[in-house]
């Protein structure tokens, strides 16, 4: 399988213009339950230490502080140029910190690290170094550790990006979106090219080892000649990975996007064109398409690890690090460690008051059930790969695949007959003609999505 392989077939991908997850886990997050608490999350993280070989462990970080409203945003987020409330929440990572240090009972090493946001690089230096020397304090950050952090160009000039470099970091995501100003302007982000490019100047001489750029399609006033520029901004830019997101507009779930003004939306027709058009000038431009909605350079590290059969999705996207159990920290982190998913507390109140008592700010979670734990295994093989070895399947879950999936097969006999998947006695493949419809296929295998209503809850396909 060939990683580049692509048909692009613009009447089937409006065929299966549907809502669904972007399986970042399964069973997805809407499916937590708050019956699994902070001593059930202590639980599994005990039992991380029985045995002698643990899993590898990743580190997320969630800093929710921003300093101005991006409209379009779903991410758990504080308005706000308040320092001192940042220091404060350090304070309270560093507690939480040492919770999870003491229940794993020693200083665990860290083979991943990650900050999201909100937006890190709100904190000032001082506090970059400070939150860097607390993980360290904590825990044993490895020399050859991924650690990675999102940017945003408007609170990250050339000092900050080295500072970064200077605690540890060695790869950047950088969010853009779109450059055309007047998209800029509906969607409240103001961000000039200049300030971006000399962001990601600035990483490459700090040494970064991958530079990321985010871009987002479906927002307010785009149309295909503006969008058509950006992206030919962001190949003079050069970055190692490219991630394009549609724009999922949930104004009855998230606030800030009911700013937005709907009459001002591309149509869906649009959309198809935007993104085809983001496809196919990204493809055109060196870079190889990794799945669901990333790009890679081919020499990056996500590419070589889609052709060694190594790529793994989890809660922060594609990650070349497969099987590390993830220990989320801060307002609304989400963790995964052994088969348990746990998400913190949303707001900072709650998270403070559970940390002042000791415990866990574990708002919900849910323990794995072994149809769980197949399921996941196959969509996981479905997103990365875009190939279910069935051997493999019933091998490491003891279970007879056709019988198990008998129902799904059969509706996968329906998609064989549309060209998205191939099907065999060894193989389940996802054809070029199907990877951009993968999530549709990965939605055949979701025992949770059964009904109309189940399927309402998520953004469209495209």
């Amino acid at each position: 399988m060939r990683p580049d392989d692509l048909i692009i077939d613009a009447n089937l991908i409006r065929q299966f213009d549907r809502a669904g997850p972007r399986y970042t886990s399964y069973p997805t997050a809407d499916r937590f339950v708050e019956a699994f608490g902070p001593d059930a999350y202590c639980r599994a993280l005990e039992e991380r230490k029985i045995g002698r070989l643990a899993r590898p462990l990743s580190l997320y970080v969630h800093l929710p502080f921003c300093s101005t409203i991006c409209y379009y945003c779903a991410c758990n987020k504080i308005i706000t140029k308040d320092h001192g409330r940042s220091a404060k929440y350090l304070r309270y990572l560093g507690r939480e910190m040492a919770l999870v240090e003491a229940t794993l009972g020693t200083r665990q090493r860290i083979d991943q690290l990650h900050w999201g946001g909100g937006t890190p690089t709100f904190l000032n230096q001082q506090e970059l170094r400070e939150l860097m020397g607390s993980i360290r304090s904590h825990f044993e950050l490895d020399a050859q550790a991924e650690c990675s952090i999102e940017v945003d160009p408007r609170s990250a000039d050339g000092e900050t990006i080295h500072t970064l470099a200077e605690v540890g970091f060695n790869r950047i995501s950088v969010g853009v979106q779109d450059f055309d100003p007047g998209v800029q302007r509906a969607v409240n982000r103001i961000q000039s090219y200049e300030q971006t490019a000399a962001v990601v100047e600035a990483a490459r001489a700090a040494g970064f080892k991958s530079v990321n750029v985010d871009l987002i399609y479906g927002l307010p006033k785009q149309d295909t000649e503006r969008f058509h520029e950006t992206i030919n901004k962001v190949l003079v830019l050069n970055p190692d990975r490219i991630a394009l997101y549609n724009y999922a507009h949930l104004p009855t779930v998230f606030k800030p996007q009911r700013r937005i003004n709907e009459a001002e939306m591309p149509t869906a027709e649009t959309r198809l064109d935007l993104m085809l058009l983001a496809i196919r000038s990204l493809t055109l431009g060196g870079f190889r398409y990794i799945g669901m909605d990333h790009f890679a350079k081919p020499g990056d590290d996500l590419a070589t690890a889609q052709r060694l059969g190594t790529l793994h999705r989890n809660f922060q996207g594609y990650t070349t690090r497969p099987e590390c159990d993830l220990v989320g920290l801060g307002v609304s982190a989400i963790g995964a460690v052994g088969p348990a998913y746990a998400q913190n507390v949303k707001t900072l109140d709650e998270y403070y008051d559970c940390l002042d008592q000791g415990k866990f700010a574990v708002l919900r979670g849910i323990e794995l059930t072994k149809d769980d734990l197949v399921r996941r295994a196959v969509i996981q093989a479905l997103m990365c790969s875009f190939e279910v070895s069935i051997e493999a399947i019933e091998v490491g879950h003891l279970i007879d695949f056709k019988r198990y999936f008998a129902p799904e097969l059969q509706e996968l006999r329906e998609y064989a007959s549309m060209g998205l998947v191939d099907l065999d006695d060894e193989w389940i493949t996802v054809t070029p003609r199907g990877r951009l419809l993968v999530r549709a296929v990965c939605m055949i295998f979701d025992y949770h999505l059964r009904t109309a209503q189940a399927r309402a809850r998520y953004s469209k396909v495209i």
